[in-house]
């Protein structure tokens, strides 16, 4: 069956069948227990039953209409949407359907603001090393990780990389005459779980403000409420203590639960840059994907949700630093990862291939997070008692 994908994943030998919960079965009824959510994706787990009873009432009354036109889904979903991101100074929306495509569409906004109000030659956005903004060519350009650009160039022009933490560096690229945007990621996933200092954040925040260069957030994987907040960056504060509010906001993967959505999300500043004929995207706002998002909103932003996602996060974070075999734990909320003396890979091997019906042995869903790095990133809905199973056979595989 797989010769007919094209040979772009390293596809490990399982092909999954169903979902309940935590739990991923395969087509021979072997268990796994999910700590990876599809990569941040399935952040109510697998079957929730909101999410189902939302996605199964859409299809029975309409599954498409165009852009032309608005529906009542989809509005209700942008306003929920926007009210949830109100705080960071969210004005408006526009949908796409995966994070790729939310930061192309912050790339254009960026440009266009720019241009406007500057002219020809202020069109550089800057980004950090090590950060993960997308697979199109532009997004290629905008993520600072060498192994992804080889073999694809050239690139969209314009496109500058700088290391996170240098904030004299950060001040001298970040020049007013030639940079449209600065787009960061608060903790970056791709690269290993990399949390943002808060003087960093601070200087970025002051700088942007300060030339009139748009600050972005991607929230992509660290958003939805992961870490703890609605989104991650709320977390750092101006260096009054007061909430820091950003200019553009993009989010995808658990948007809609595990149905494609991706969002850009504008500010007081970017609110009116698109106009009529700007932008587009056929699925985008699509209803399906936005009756799961609707229950999604619900679900994760109450400050009872956010808080045990905070627990729940800290829980396995602690038995991971008394773990001997694990060199060093970084994380927030239910973004964590790990770096251990070995390669990562042959860990999430042996997660796979260590399910077996006849021992009754449930296998254990990881990702990497670079060489020598797990990265955990398991459903919100993840039961106590999983957190522990899955943490002893986490143990055992580190032991082989």
């Amino acid at each position: 069956m797989n010769n007919v994908f094209m040979n772009t994943y390293n596809r490990l030998p399982v092909t999954f069948a169903k979902g309940e919960g935590s739990w991923l079965f395969d087509i021979n009824g072997k268990k796994y227990l999910d700590f990876g959510s599809g990569i941040a994706v399935n952040l109510l787990g697998h079957n929730h039953p909101a999410l189902v009873k939302a996605i199964t009432e859409q299809a029975a009354k309409y599954l498409h209409v165009c852009n032309y036109y608005t529906s009542d889904v989809s509005s209700a979903f942008a306003e929920k949407l926007v009210e949830a991101a109100s705080g960071a100074g969210m004005k408006n929306v526009f949908f796409a359907n995966s994070g790729a495509e939310a930061n192309e569409g912050a790339c254009k906004i960026a440009r266009k603001y720019s241009l406007l109000k500057y002219g020809q030659g202020r069109h550089t956005i800057v980004t950090l090393k090590g950060s993960f903004h997308g697979r199109t060519i532009t997004t290629l350009s905008a993520t600072g990780q060498e192994k992804f650009h080889k073999d694809f160039g050239p690139f969209t022009e314009g496109f500058i990389h700088i290391p996170g933490g240098d904030i004299d560096l950060l001040e001298k690229t970040l020049d007013e005459k030639k940079v449209a945007a600065f787009l960061i990621e608060a903790i970056q996933g791709e690269s290993g779980i990399v949390l943002q200092s808060q003087e960093f954040i601070n200087a970025a925040a002051k700088l942007c403000a300060q030339r009139d260069i748009l600050l972005m957030f991607d929230e992509i994987q660290c958003g939805l409420g992961r870490t703890g907040t609605f989104l991650a960056f709320e977390q750092y504060k101006d260096t009054n203590g007061n909430p820091l509010k950003a200019d553009i906001i993009t989010l995808a993967k658990g948007l809609a639960g595990g149905v494609p959505a991706g969002a850009v999300l504008a500010g007081e500043k970017t609110k009116e840059v698109f106009k009529i004929g700007d932008h587009g995207s056929t699925f985008g706002g699509n209803p399906i994907a936005a009756a799961a998002g609707l229950v999604v909103l619900k679900t994760v932003n109450t400050p009872e949700f956010l808080a045990e996602n905070v627990r729940k996060g800290e829980k396995i974070m602690s038995a991971l630093r008394k773990n001997k075999k694990i060199k060093e734990v970084r994380g927030k909320g239910l973004m964590i990862g790990a770096d251990i003396e070995n390669e990562s890979w042959p860990v999430i091997e042996a997660g796979i291939k260590r399910a077996d019906l006849t021992k009754n042995q449930n296998g254990l869903l990881i990702l990497s997070g670079g060489a020598n790095t797990l990265r955990f990133l398991p459903p919100y809905t993840i039961l106590d008692n999983e957190i522990e199973q899955g943490l002893e056979i986490l143990d055992e595989l580190l032991s082989c």
